[in-house]
């Protein structure tokens, strides 16, 4: 039996330690005890890598907690347009959705995506059709618009110059089962504020997400633009494959690929074939949360606290 490890974030960003008071910290622990819990269950009793990463990313997108699926941000126009994306390490097969303003978990899209479909990637009307087609729930716009996201999108309209944890947040979450397989997941409602029809990088290969059993699974978060441009989630990969480095180390140098040009906060969550795990970041913040078989789970927010 193979060595499995479930390893998730739900964001990281760099923000006054004041915009997360004590109950809203627990709160986030919380959420993503339970989104750990979700894809760790699963591995724990022989299942895939590639459920896993689902599942937690699933449960996180169902948490107005964090910007995903209900707590996605609202957009310029006061909508919320969410993407995710899948991939599977053991046959490079991926799945990818983007505005997206109807489905309840763009995750499991991007499943089907991967499994049913004939593409990689579905966007927009396109997306919903497919939706529609594999009898996946649909939810009325009003369930991702949330009080707390329409708050913070007046004050955007109020050009209010006031900071937000979640500003771009994203989650993602990297697999290892039993069987020796690693997948990945992203997954984001993108950055508050937006343009309509803005694309962001968790539906990227390459850049919000990547695995690859040979080498290894990341799922990056962040400031989107720089994250695509910079291919951070696979810079893992080849920094790994390439030139040999470990994979907490491959991980701290996508962190910092062209830092000088594309500057932005950057966080990566990343397994190797051996269960090595590596989180890295260039934020205060970087809500993750690991478990190694059946060892203790490790929960935090702060990146000064590990």
């Amino acid at each position: 039996m193979a060595k499995y490890v479930m390893l998730i974030h739900g964001g990281a960003v760099n923000t006054d330690p004041t915009t997360i008071p004590p109950e809203k910290e627990e709160a986030l622990k919380q959420g993503l005890e339970a989104a750990l819990n979700a894809g760790w269950e699963i591995l724990n009793r022989g299942g895939t890598a590639l459920d896993a990463v689902e599942a937690a990313v699933m449960a996180m997108e169902d948490n107005e907690l964090f910007n995903a699926g209900r707590g996605g941000m609202f957009n310029i126009n006061g909508d919320v347009e969410t993407e995710a994306s899948i991939m599977d390490g053991l046959t490079l097969k991926g799945g990818a959705v983007s505005g997206l303003k109807l489905v309840k978990n763009p995750v499991a899209l991007a499943r089907l995506v991967m499994q049913k479909c004939k593409h990689s990637f579905l966007t927009a009307d396109g997306a919903h059709e497919f939706a529609l087609a594999q009898g996946l729930t649909l939810q009325d716009p009003s369930y991702f618009k949330t009080d707390q996201q329409r708050d913070e999108w007046m004050e955007i309209l109020q050009e209010a110059e006031v900071d937000h944890p979640g500003k771009h947040d994203t989650v993602g979450a990297v697999a290892l089962d039993q069987h020796g397989n690693l997948a990945c997941a992203t997954s984001t409602g993108g950055i508050e504020g937006k343009l309509r029809g803005r694309v962001g990088d968790s539906c990227i290969y390459g850049g919000g997400g990547y695995a690859n059993n040979e080498v290894c699974a990341a799922s990056c978060t962040g400031d989107g633009e720089i994250i695509m441009l910079a291919s951070c989630a696979h810079e893992v990969y080849a920094l790994r494959k390439y030139k040999k480095l470990s994979i907490q180390k491959a991980a701290r140098g996508a962190v910092d690929v062209y830092a000088d040009k594309l500057q932005g906060d950057r966080g990566i969550i990343a397994l190797d074939p051996e269960g090595n795990i590596a989180i890295e970041s260039n934020t205060n913040v970087f809500r993750r949360a690991y478990r190694v078989e059946e060892e203790e789970p490790f929960i935090d927010i702060w990146m000064d606290k590990e």
